[in-house]
């Protein structure tokens, strides 16, 4: 299929495909949209980055019925971060359809609020299998007109120890259900759960070439010691707007935030010890350029749905060849040039050679002393984000948020930037030079004829 239009979308959805900026279906969602329009099951082989979301979520949300008020679609995603991204990319679909609601049930967050909006019904729910089944338990969820179920990266589901819960979740789902998995990976327990589970799937893969010629790709040999001052040299000789930079453990990321921020930079630290307010809030600055680098470890940044991203820093080499290339696949996409650089200690040199292995040729050292005489030359965020106490829940609009910046505060529209909304607050990026002023109306001003709460993220 060389267009949205030959799968006979309706004219709302591909009209709406076209604001979305969709050009021409990705090779995962040319084979995936059809058998998902005509409710067959699907096991699907794809990696993130190659427009899966859509490729489940276009069927999805087409195969609903807007009135019936109940949970007709189940998303089950390994993360946090995974389901809010698939939330938001669904909830855009949906635009297409009159008043599709989408939940979005994880755990780190109250479930009393969860269980207040699942009792005013919902036609979508995206959520982690763990509070999935509290809900279940509960019987605040109920899946008895559930049409389609679809586990998003169910291999690193499987890698969490979710495979109980995703039997136990699937086993009180309608046996009519239209069954669809998502998998970067098929190890045998994934064929062994599509047996159990679907009826005669409709295998697709998009086919993975391995190398990305987008991405330009550095390892440089680092002493333990050196190993920070070498990240900081780099980051001061790239100058990226956004980067990350992959660690293995939560306490490296938090050190590693702090020593990029005590030295000029602007750094957030992204794992799972962090508190869903503050997930949120850090993903949100990264997003729109408030924050040039995320410190990330590979659990916390699986399936972050970032568009441009120039650079991708391992602080060390990845545990395995596989998960390497997942790391640096997250730069040099839709064609845009890609680096990545990974930093290696003496005594990591094996790794090294497991990729090389893997790939069947060298990889290409860079001259480490010269990129430590690099002078220090921290990256500036060209906006501030300014967080205002009141979303999605109290009626508040992306709109009203704009017509208050540009209005009352006085600011021109070019220096507002992404506009976050959440269920109870909202995010929006300024340009760094006017964010005092924009504060300081916003606070003595009103938002949709209101007197709001407004802070710095």
């Amino acid at each position: 299929m060389s267009s949205f239009n030959d799968f006979g979308l309706s004219t709302a959805m591909c009209s709406n495909l076209n604001q979305l900026g969709f050009a021409q279906p990705t090779e995962i969602q040319a084979k995936a949209i059809a058998p998902g329009l005509a409710g067959k099951d699907i096991i699907a082989m794809a990696k993130t980055g190659s427009g899966k979301t859509a490729a489940f979520g276009i069927s999805l949300v087409e195969r609903l019925n807007p009135r019936l008020f109940a949970v007709q679609a189940l998303v089950l995603c390994p993360t946090r971060e995974l389901a809010d991204q698939v939330a938001k990319a669904i909830r855009e679909l949906a635009r297409a359809r009159d008043n599709i609601k989408v939940l979005t049930l994880c755990g780190g967050v109250a479930i009393g609020p969860q269980i207040g909006s699942l009792s005013h019904g919902a036609h979508i729910v995206v959520g982690t299998p763990g509070r999935i089944q509290d809900h279940l338990r509960k019987q605040t969820l109920s899946l008895a007109r559930l049409k389609t179920v679809v586990l998003d990266e169910a291999d690193r589901m499987l890698d969490m120890g979710f495979q109980e819960a995703m039997e136990d979740i699937l086993s009180q789902t309608p046996p009519s259900r239209q069954t669809m998995m998502f998998s970067a990976t098929w190890p045998a327990p994934i064929r062994e759960l599509s047996k159990q589970y679907q009826k005669s799937p409709v295998d697709v893969r998009a086919e993975d070439t391995g190398d990305n010629p987008d991405i330009e790709e550095l390892f440089y040999e680092v002493s333990p010691q050196s190993k920070s001052d070498a990240i900081v040299a780099l980051l001061s000789e790239r100058q990226p707007e956004s980067c990350i930079v992959f660690c293995t453990t939560k306490q490296q990321c938090d050190d590693m935030a702090a020593e990029l921020g005590e030295r000029g930079f602007s750094a957030l630290p992204l794992h799972g010890d962090l508190e869903q307010r503050d997930r949120d809030s850090v993903l949100v600055r990264f997003g729109n350029q408030s924050c040039s680098i995320l410190v990330a470890t590979d659990v916390a940044a699986r399936g972050l749905d970032i568009k441009s991203l120039p650079l991708v820093i391992n602080a060390e080499p990845a545990r395995d060849p596989e998960v390497h290339t997942h790391r640096i696949g997250r730069t040099g996409r839709a064609g845009e040039q890609g680096h990545a650089v990974t930093f290696c200690t003496p005594a990591q040199g094996h790794k090294i050679t497991r990729i090389e292995s893997e790939r069947g040729r060298s990889v290409t050292w860079g001259d480490t002393e010269k990129l430590l005489a690099t002078p220090l030359k921290p990256v500036v965020p060209a906006m501030k984000t300014l967080c205002i106490a009141g979303g999605r829940k109290d009626k508040v609009r992306p709109g009203d948020v704009l017509g208050a910046l540009t209005g009352e505060a006085g600011l021109p529209g070019k220096a507002v930037g992404k506009i976050d909304l959440f269920d109870h607050q909202c995010f929006v990026a300024v340009e760094k030079s006017l964010a005092a002023k924009a504060l300081a109306r916003l606070e003595s001003g009103k938002v949709k004829g209101r007197k709001i709460r407004v802070r710095y993220a």
